[in-house]
């Protein structure tokens, strides 16, 4: 599904030399989130520039039809469908309305450095090949102002700003090139979303009676927690890492390392340290420099964003935690409180989101820098997830083979976690310890089926699956320590409140029980490392599961994502609701050979199918 655009000459400013870098977690997920509602606003056919554009003519193949702004307008404000819609009402979906209302607000001072970063780019240059696509009559310089004239407006730069901002009076646009590109919007996201029914519906542990337990796990245990913060300096690397750690009086097991994701803090699982170390183990929280919070707020749209996430974390990361075991290994020998507390020959690293990579490289996966500059250089910008953009900060490695693994780690836990190429295809076949991986379906962060389902198939050891259908990003993590400005986000749909405490009263009770594998213990805590378990705390807004491996049937989806764009045979599994089942696509030569853009986006086909059969009949009678 391709489409090309020769409308520009080789002197646009778009061809100047790309700069380098990757984005911060915010300004990617605000661009990537802006770029879906402008493919998508313009894929429904939305139109009207701020001094000229009060309408759009939509085209599909011969058939043309004006649709006025200002009823789409109405209609993203009320929900009141207006007669020139009534032909799109398959499309425009309370979803489509509320992406409609979505705005991204940017300071108006740093506005246009922000559209020029953009523009100057090479992934500017493709978004706006592709944006040209669908807009076959605008030129280089109209959506250059349509972007500045709404990235400057009070309320904010939306997809109706951006089409109201557009210096003419009447926009022409391309539907079939516009369907393309939003069914390229955020593929991995949407794979996920497809794979999302074969997770329920084979994990599922049917006809087996209440669970029971003589205790619970979730329970806070006996012994009053202490907490301290240390300061650890590494000269040799020039950081500076605090770490909190708790302990009690009776300590045994081993030592619990938690390691956060971009832009947070060691303060992320505070709820887990308390409950763990309340249980008898020692858990230390460390905070990675150059990429916590405090880096992230350091940095504005007025500094070179390319330093944002430096591919040097990808290293430093793994040598933070090794570097405060061999501190930690020093304090436990001295005399003062944490004298035997600190069993840093045994350790347990649970990470978040790029603490998952944390984790894992520990554990002893091997990236895989060449097959991540093939994915990073191929991959169109449209197609990435946020994680995508962090992982492709690790091309710019000097280093092709780097030894990370920590041999005191024994266990691993990676929620979340941003894999996807990193590893390449057998990277993680090389973690032979214990570990377990968290995802949740509804992640557009790190989304499940390339950066933890993909990553989980590939590991060697003994694994356990948690699965959190419905789950976003930042279910399991503190909601007391989580920033304000990211949950209460409008671009980023978040599950943290009341919503998600099931997931994290499960994840107290397994990750004990997964710790106390290492311990005389072991027995006892099995049965809560078991799918029966996991079922037995799901709600209505998530249902969770636990398994040791996954349905057989996603192993077409692990085929289809090593194949790019060649077309193959695919056997859907039939499942009772009919989530899957047989797909239609109209950009497909044959409902039974798919591209992978295609065979990953049914939900979307299904959207499209009636839309597009309406104008197949409506082009038959014209011809």
């Amino acid at each position: 599904m391709t489409f090309q655009v020769n409308r520009f000459d080789s002197q646009d400013s778009r061809r100047t030399q790309p700069r380098k870098g990757v984005k911060s977690r915010g300004l990617i997920q605000k661009l990537k989130h802006y770029i879906f509602l402008l493919g998508v606003g313009i894929s429904w056919g939305i139109a009207t520039p701020l001094n000229a554009a009060e309408r759009i003519t939509l085209q599909l193949g011969p058939f043309q039809q004006l649709v006025a702004i200002e009823d789409l307008e109405t209609w993203a404000q009320t929900g009141q469908l207006p007669p020139t819609l009534t032909p799109y009402r398959s499309l425009l979906t309370p979803q489509v309305q509320q992406v409609l209302n979505r705005r991204l607000q940017l300071d108006p001072n740093l506005a246009e450095k922000f559209i020029n970063d953009l523009l100057l780019s090479a992934d500017g240059a493709r978004l706006l090949d592709q944006i040209g696509g669908v807009l076959p009559d605008s030129s280089l310089d109209q959506l250059k102002a349509a972007l500045f004239l709404a990235a400057r407006q009070a309320n904010g730069l939306s997809v109706l700003s951006f089409l109201r901002a557009y210096p003419e009076e009447t926009v022409t646009i391309n539907a079939s090139s516009a369907i393309a590109i939003v069914l390229q919007m955020n593929r991995p996201y949407l794979q996920s979303q497809l794979v999302n029914p074969i997770l329920e519906e084979e994990l599922t542990v049917a006809d087996t009676p209440e669970f029971s337990a003589d205790f619970d796990p979730t329970v806070t245990g006996y012994q009053y927690v202490r907490e301290r913060t240390l300061r650890l300096r590494d000269p040799d690397r020039d950081r500076s890492i605090p770490v909190d750690i708790y302990w009690v009086g009776d300590t045994s097991g081993p030592l619990v390392i938690l390691s956060h994701g971009f832009g947070s803090d060691r303060k992320f699982l505070t709820y887990l340290a308390r409950h763990l170390a309340s249980n008898g183990l020692t858990v230390a929280a460390i905070e990675h420099p150059g990429s916590n919070f405090s880096w992230l707020s350091g940095v504005s749209l007025s500094s070179n964003i390319g330093e944002v996430l430096p591919p040097s974390e990808f290293i430093d990361r793994p040598k933070d935690v090794s570097f405060v075991l061999d501190r930690l290994a020093r304090i436990n020998q001295g005399y003062g409180a944490f004298r035997g507390k600190l069993n840093t020959e045994q350790v347990t690293v649970i990470g978040h989101s790029l603490g998952g990579y944390t984790a894992l490289a520990l554990a002893g996966g091997q990236l895989n820098l060449e097959e991540l500059r093939q994915f990073c250089h191929k991959r169109s910008p449209l197609e990435r997830s946020p994680a995508d953009w962090f992982q492709c900060s690790a091309t710019d490695l000097q280093e092709d083979k780097v030894e990370l693994r920590d041999r005191r780690v024994v266990q691993v836990m990676a929620l979340n976690a941003v894999t996807g190429h990193l590893f390449g295809n057998t990277g993680l076949a090389e973690v032979e310890i214990p570990t377990l991986m968290l995802t949740g379906t509804d992640d557009a962060i790190t989304p499940s089926l390339e950066h933890q389902l993909r990553a989980f198939d590939q590991l060697s050891g003994p694994k356990y699956l948690l699965v959190a259908l419905g789950g976003t990003h930042l279910s399991v993590t503190d909601r007391a320590s989580l920033n304000e400005a990211i949950t209460n986000s409008t671009l980023v749909r978040e599950l943290t409140d009341k919503e998600a405490e099931p997931l994290r009263q499960l994840f107290r009770g397994v990750s004990l029980a997964f710790i106390k594998q290492l311990t005389p213990e072991a027995q006892l805590y099995k049965p809560f490392l078991t799918p029966a378990y996991a079922q037995s705390l799901s709600s209505p807004s998530l249902s969770l599961r636990l398994s040791t491996q996954l349905p057989p049937s996603l192993t077409t989806w692990f085929q289809v994502l090593t194949v790019s764009n060649q077309k193959i045979a695919i056997r859907f599994p039939t499942l009772n609701h009919g989530a899957i089942g047989t797909l239609f696509s109209p950009f497909a030569n044959s409902p039974k050979v798919l591209t992978q853009t295609d065979c990953c986006t049914g939900q979307l086909n299904q959207i499209f199918t009636n839309f597009m059969n309406t104008y197949n009949r409506r082009l038959t009678g014209i011809s």
